[in-house]
C-alpha cells in the first residue's frame, strides 16, 4: 500500500530536464537531435587519443613455502636465457667464493655472503656481454699443401670486400725516410719525412687534413690525446700542430728530440734528446714533470708500458731500462742482449716486452716479473730493425726492406728456425723506417725511405671496441665529450711505478720489520755518565745522599736515550717502508743521526749535587 501525502502538503515538483536525459531528449521534439555527453576531468579535456580501461585483477597470495618442485618456464627465451657457458663463466670469474665460516658474527658474514652474490651477479652480466659482440677476429686458412706465408697482399685484396680491399694502397713520397703514427682510435695517420714533409690525413676516407714542410729536418712525429693536435720533433725543437697545419707552440725546453711518446692517461709527451735527456711534459698544463739526464747517451729506442706509464728506453748496451718522471733512478735494468739492442716494444696489454739485438735474435720477456730468462726467442738472418703486437698478439719485424709476421707472440721461430714458418712475408721497395699496426683494424703500415704501405693482415686487430674508450666513428660533440671525461680523470705522474696496484695497499711495517727494530733496540748501550759532585761543607752531604743523586740522574738519561732510540728506528721503518712503496719521488729529509753519534761529540756536563 502506497504512503498517501498528508493534506496541505503540494506534491513534489518533477526535477529539471538535463540536456543530457535521452528519455526526455526523446519525449522532447525539439530536442530530438541531442547525444548524451560524458564529462571530463580538468587534466583530460584537452587529451587527445583513446583511454584504456586497465581490468581489475584480484591480487593472488602467494604461498608460505615455496613448493619443491620447480615450474618450467613459459617462455624458451628465457629457458634458454638463464644458461651461461660455464667456460664464460671462468672467464670473468673473479676467484674463488670466500668462506663465510671464518666470519665471527652474524653481521658480517651475512654481509660476506651478500657480497659473494653480487660478484656472482656482476659475472655472469660480464659473461652476457659477449652476446653482444657480434665480430669475431679471423686469419688466413692455407689449403692442403699450400702456406700462407706464400699469399701476395694483391692476393689477398683481391679475395676480400671492396671495404677491406681499399684500406690496401700505397703512397709514393719523395721526402723521405719516412716515420708514422696512428691515432688512438685507429682513424687518423700522421706522417713526417726526414727532409721536412708532414702530412695528416683520414686513411679511410682517404681525406687530406694538412699537408706542409717546415723547411728543416723531422725527426719524429706524434699524436696528442685528440687526434686534432700532434707534437713535430724536428730539428732544434719540439712543435705543437693543430688539425689544420697551424703552429700552437714551440717547446724550447726539449732540444734535439730523437723519439717522441705519449701517454695518453697522464697526458704526458715523453722524449729523449741525443744527449741522453728524457723529458715528460704534461700537455693539459704546459709544464714539465720530468726532466734529468739518464747517463745512456743518445736515446734512439723509446716506447712507454700502457699498463703502468712507466717509460722503457734501450741501449747500445742491450741493457732496458725503466724510468719514472718523478724518480731519477731507473725503476729497474733488464739486460736483454750482450750486443747493442737495435729495435724494441711493448704489446698493447703491458704484459710482454719484446727486443731485438745485433746478435740477430728477438726476445720476447715477461714485463711483469722481469725474469732473467726469455719466455720466446726468434732466430733471425739479419738484424730486426723495427717491431712491434698487434691488439690480437700478432707480432712484425722487419729486416731491412723484408717483412714477417707471426700470429702468436708466444710461438717463437724466425727465418733461422725453418720448422716454424711466419704467417705473412712481404717485400718493399725501400729500407723500412717505421711499422705500426692500427688499433681496430687488419691493417699493417709500413713507412720506408720512399714513402708509405698500407698491408692487409687479417686477425690482427681487435674486432670488436669499446665506443666510451676509443671510437673510430666519433663526431666532434662526442670527441669533446670525451677529452673533457680524460682530463678529470686523469693520472699524476707521481703514481708512475712499476707496480700501480701498490696505491690500494696500506703503508705499515711489517712483523720481521718490527721484530729487528726490537731486537737491535735491546742490543744498545747507554753512554756512560761521568758525574763528580761538588765538595760540601762537613756535615752537609754524605756518601749515601750522594749515591741517590747518581743515580736519579742515571734513570733520567736512560730513559731519555730510549725515547730517542725508538724514535729513531720508527723514522727508519718508515723510510723504508715509503721506499718500496715508490716514494722516492718526493725529496725525503735527511735522516738522523744516530744516538751513538749524537752522545759521541757532546762533552758531558758535571751535574752538581
Amino acid at each position: 500500500m502506497s504512503k498517501v501525502p498528508p493534506k496541505g502538503r503540494a506534491k513534489p515538483k518533477a526535477p529539471h530536464k538535463r540536456y543530457f536525459d535521452t528519455e526526455s531528449a526523446a519525449a522532447d521534439g525539439d530536442a530530438a537531435g541531442l547525444q548524451p555527453v560524458k564529462l571530463k576531468r580538468k587534466n583530460q579535456q584537452n587529451f587527445v587519443g583513446d583511454f584504456i580501461k586497465m581490468q581489475n585483477q584480484s591480487k593472488v597470495r602467494k604461498p608460505l613455502r615455496p613448493t619443491k618442485v620447480k615450474a618450467e618456464a613459459s617462455n624458451p627465451a628465457e629457458a634458454q636465457k638463464s644458461h651461461v657457458p660455464p667456460e664464460l663463466l671462468a672467464k670473468y670469474s673473479r676467484g674463488e667464493k670466500v668462506e663465510a665460516r671464518g666470519v665471527k658474527t652474524r653481521h658480517f658474514k651475512e654481509q660476506q655472503e651478500r657480497r659473494e652474490v653480487y660478484l656472482d651477479y656482476a659475472t655472469e652480466q660480464a659473461a652476457r656481454t659477449e652476446l653482444l659482440l657480434q665480430e669475431t677476429a679471423g686469419q688466413l686458412g692455407a689449403d692442403d699443401g699450400e702456406i700462407t706465408a706464400e699469399y701476395r697482399q694483391e692476393q689477398i685484396a683481391e679475395n676480400v670486400d671492396l671495404q677491406s680491399a681499399a684500406k690496401h694502397f700505397s703512397l709514393q713520397m719523395e721526402f723521405g725516410p719516412y716515420t708514422m703514427r696512428y691515432s688512438k682510435n685507429g682513424r687518423h695517420l700522421l706522417l713526417g719525412g726526414r727532409r721536412g714533409h708532414v702530412a695528416a690525413f683520414d686513411w679511410v676516407t682517404k681525406k687530406l687534413h694538412c699537408e706542409f714542410n717546415v723547411m728543416e729536418s723531422v725527426a719524429d712525429v706524434q699524436w696528442l690525446h685528440v687526434p686534432t693536435m700532434y707534437a713535430v720533433a724536428q730539428k732544434s725543437w719540439v712543435y705543437f700542430y693543430d688539425k689544420k697545419g697551424t703552429e700552437l707552440h714551440c717547446v724550447k725546453r726539449l732540444t734535439s728530440v730523437n723519439r717522441l711518446d705519449f701517454l695518453p692517461y697522464h697526458f704526458l709527451l715523453a722524449a729523449g734528446n741525443s744527449s741522453g735527456y728524457a723529458s715528460w711534459l704534461d700537455v693539459s698544463i704546459g709544464e714539465l714533470v720530468g726532466n734529468f739526464n739518464t747517463g745512456l747517451g743518445d736515446i734512439r729506442i723509446l716506447r712507454h708500458n700502457p699498463s703502468n706509464g712507466v717509460l722503457c728506453v734501450g741501449g747500445s748496451r742491450g741493457v732496458v731500462s725503466m724510468w719514472s718522471p718523478k724518480v731519477r733512478e731507473p725503476l729497474a735494468k733488464l739486460l736483454c742482449h750482450s750486443t747493442a739492442m737495435t729495435a724494441m716494444t711493448v704489446d698493447p696489454k703491458g704484459q710482454h716486452l719484446v727486443t731485438a739485438g745485433l746478435d740477430r735474435t728477438v726476445k720476447v720477456w715477461d714485463i711483469r716479473m722481469l725474469n732473467d730468462q726469455p719466455l720466446a726467442l726468434f732466430r733471425l738472418r739479419l738484424p730486426a730493425n723495427e717491431l712491434d703486437v698487434s691488439q690480437r698478439g700478432m707480432l712484425a719485424l722487419s729486416q731491412g726492406t723484408y717483412l714477417e709476421t707471426y700470429t702468436d707472440l708466444l710461438s717463437g721461430g724466425g727465418t733461422g728456425d725453418r720448422s716454424k714458418l711466419p704467417y705473412l712475408r712481404q717485400r718493399c721497395d725501400a729500407f723500412v723506417h717505421g711499422l705500426r699496426f692500427c688499433p681496430y683494424e687488419d691493417v699493417l703500415g709500413v713507412s720506408t725511405a720512399k714513402g708509405f704501405h698500407s698491408l692487409l693482415v687479417p686477425g690482427s686487430g681487435e674486432p670488436n671496441y669499446d665506443a666510451l674508450e676509443d671510437n673510430p666513428y666519433e663526431t666532434s660533440k662526442q670527441r669533446r665529450e670525451h677529452e673533457v671525461h680524460a682530463l678529470l680523470e686523469k693520472i699524476p705522474p707521481e703514481l708512475i711505478t712499476l707496480d700501480p696496484n701498490e696505491i690500494t695497499g696500506v703503508d705499515a711495517p711489517t712483523l720481521q720489520e718490527k721484530v729487528d727494530a726490537k731486537r737491535q733496540l735491546f742490543h744498545l748501550k747507554p753512554p756512560a755518565i761521568r758525574m763528580n759532585s761538588r765538595r760540601k761543607m762537613k756535615g752537609r752531604g754524605g756518601s749515601a745522599k750522594a749515591s741517590r743523586n747518581k743515580q736519579i740522574v742515571k734513570d733520567i738519561k736512560r730513559k731519555e736515550f730510549i725515547a730517542e732510540v725508538r724514535e729513531a728506528k720508527k723514522s727508519v721503518i718508515r723510510q723504508h717502508s715509503s721506499k718500496e712503496a715508490g716514494d722516492d719521488a718526493k725529496p725525503r729529509p735527511k735522516p738522523p743521526r744516530s744516538v751513538l753519534d749524537r752522545f759521541k761529540p757532546k762533552p758531558q756536563k758535571k751535574h752538581k749535587t
